[in-house]
């Protein structure tokens, strides 16, 4: 049955003369027979007594209507959701640790207070987690923290980010060659954009560090280099940049090397492109520059 056939149905219920109702409607009266025929048919019961012109709703017709008439009004409702505001609507959204916790929270904040009809279904999860459930379209958009070449995805640069080594051993050398470091390292997990860029940057060298432990959390990494002068960690700049103006960290220069990285939004190249995701994520680009 169809939105149309109901339509033509209960307007029946109020007015069963044929002829009125299709002058009323502006169309022809068979167009209404052939409607209410379609949908007693898809129901195997007449909802009708054919009396005259009339068609008079009997004892199946009303206990129908009885039953129906407030899910029709609600299906009808939610046809025209979409027509007074076209920013309505569940987005799903994933970043990685670095850009969920020190960037992101003031932008879904004023996202949503901008557009009081949208919600955001948010995940934090590291880079290679989201590239994967992009990629399953489980995902609307990610914003990750490592490069990746997929011909399923759109990749579009938000900023550039440096990694930096950061010790709370404030006599420590202010610049050293990475290797020359001596110092228990601890790092993010595997999977982590942060560990990756780090790794693939220092390349063979990473064979010669004193990788003491892996964890997921920044806070977690950041409260055993604050606490323990013989550690330091890699970390992005955003993520310490607290703890360096209070010179609770200090950051030590690496020679002959940068750890800089690309932040990126992605989404499946065959995703629905509509108002809402496209303000979304052009309001994500325009606070990222």
């Amino acid at each position: 049955m169809t939105l149309k056939e109901l339509n033509f149905f209960y307007k029946l219920c109020e007015n069963p003369q044929v002829t009125q109702l299709a002058n009323e409607l502006n169309i022809s009266q068979s167009a209404i027979s052939l409607a209410i025929k379609s949908l007693e048919n898809s129901l195997n019961e007449q909802l009708f007594d054919r009396i005259g012109k009339k068609l008079i709703l009997n004892e199946k017709g009303r206990v129908f209507k009885e039953r129906t008439l407030s899910h029709y009004l609600a299906l009808v409702d939610a046809s025209h959701i979409f027509e007074e505001n076209k920013l309505a609507g569940n987005i799903k959204i994933a970043a990685s640790k670095t850009i969920s916790n020190y960037i992101m929270p003031n932008i879904y904040f004023d996202f949503l207070s901008k557009y009081k009809e949208v919600k955001l279904d948010i995940s934090t999860i590291n880079s290679t987690n989201i590239i994967e459930r992009v990629l399953k379209s489980e995902l609307d958009i990610g914003l990750i923290e490592v490069d990746t070449q997929n011909s399923n995805l759109i990749k579009e640069k938000l900023a550039s980010d440096e990694l930096i080594v950061v010790s709370s051993d404030s006599l420590y050398k202010k610049e050293a060659f990475i290797d020359s470091i001596n110092k228990r390292w601890i790092l993010r997990e595997l999977g982590s954009g942060t560990r990756e860029i780090f790794i693939n940057h220092i390349g063979t060298i990473a064979k010669e560090l004193d990788i003491f432990m892996e964890l997921q959390d920044f806070e977690e990494i950041k409260t055993i280099v604050l606490g323990n002068k013989n550690c330091v960690t890699a970390l992005s700049k955003v993520a310490v940049k607290k703890e360096l103006k209070e010179r609770k960290l200090f950051e030590i220069k690496l020679k002959n090397l940068k750890l800089e990285r690309e932040f990126y939004l992605i989404y499946h190249k065959d995703k629905t492109r509509n108002l809402l995701f496209d303000t979304f994520k052009e309001f994500i680009k325009s606070r990222f520059s």
